[in-house]
């Protein structure tokens, strides 16, 4: 398992600053009301995150359970590298982006904490939840309705299956029906390849069409080859990595995303949540309402743009939303 990596430079130097700024305050005696005010105004400071600017929404402040409020700051468990959600700056780097480290900062903004990420393993983070390593969860983790059992989410993005193809989309793909009779790229053993095998390949079938010619490779990377190379017209792999590497490939100059109306956050979608312990269900509810004001401002739409997954946004900050919809 990867070590978790250490608190940046940037934040040990903050909280150098604050302990000398306690020390002083101490010897002073008292603050003047004039340095009480500046305090204010500097809690109240827009928070910079992925280039925008970001401020504290004052009623979903209101709504964070007293301790988190008093300690400033929440562990966050997440597991990279999964582009774009989580991943390293650069290679060898402990500093993480993506989708989820941009979006759980500006949360925080929001709330006026500090979100402060570390890697866990992916199977180990509800035990490390459970064990209070950790406060939260933002790891683009499925809202199942089995993990409910054990933790609340805030539902902040829905995702499935994403059609890839060339720039241009010259096979003039609309949706997947399109795909029948056609040679498709895969990674070997993906959730992607139980989808056209046990729906699609009937629903060809059904339409009088023939069947999907599915070529599984050992990686995306691996099925992307076979889109450039003429041996596929297509690959699939989940929509917001679709997006991710048609935003960044060549500077986009080699590959699109098929955007079928009748499936916007792709096919078979599932919600990824933001996962705190059932009992911090007060925790949740400021989260809900951060992420909120977040869609409402437009930063949420501005954040997965960044990343080319705007595809996956959701109009509605949920709790527990896969089980309403059971």
């Amino acid at each position: 398992m990867t070590a978790l990596p250490p608190r940046s430079p940037a934040r040990r130097a903050m909280a150098a600053s604050a302990l000398a700024a306690g020390s002083l305050l101490v010897l002073a005696g008292c603050a003047t009301a004039s340095d009480a005010d500046s305090g204010d105004a500097a809690s109240d400071a827009a928070v910079e995150v992925a280039g925008i600017e970001i401020s504290v929404d004052e009623a979903a402040a209101e709504l964070l359970p007293a301790d988190i409020a008093d300690a400033g700051s929440v562990k966050v468990a997440t597991d990279a590298p999964y582009a774009p959600f989580e991943m390293f700056e650069e290679e060898g780097s402990d500093e993480l982006t993506g989708v989820d480290v941009d979006l759980g900062h500006a949360i925080g903004a929001k709330l006026g904490i500090d979100f402060e990420f570390e890697q866990q393993a992916f199977d180990g983070i509800i035990p490390a939840l459970q064990a209070g390593n950790f406060d939260v969860t933002i790891t683009a983790m499925t809202s199942s309705v089995e993990r409910m059992e054990v933790l609340t989410f805030v539902d902040y993005s829905a995702s499935g299956t994403g059609i890839l193809t060339t720039v241009g989309n010259p096979e003039g793909i609309e949706s997947y029906l399109d795909l029948c009779g056609t040679s498709v790229a895969v990674q070997a053993a993906t959730s992607q390849v139980d989808l056209v095998n046990d729906v699609w390949q009937g629903e060809c079938e059904a339409e009088g069409l023939d069947p999907i010619k599915l070529s599984e490779f050992p990686s995306d990377a691996d099925a992307q080859l076979a889109i450039t190379s003429g041996k596929a017209v297509a690959s699939l792999l989940t929509k917001p990595s679709a997006g991710y590497v048609a935003k960044t490939t060549n500077d986009g100059e080699t590959f699109e995303v098929v955007e079928d109306p009748e499936a916007p956050n792709g096919y078979d979608a599932t919600l990824n949540g933001i996962g705190v312990l059932k009992e911090n269900e007060e925790f949740a509810t400021a989260i809900q309402a951060a992420l909120q004001s977040l869609i409402d401002d437009g930063t949420y739409e501005a954040i997965l743009d960044q990343y080319g997954v705007t595809g996956i946004g959701i109009d509605e900050a949920t709790i527990n939303g896969a089980a309403e919809a059971k």
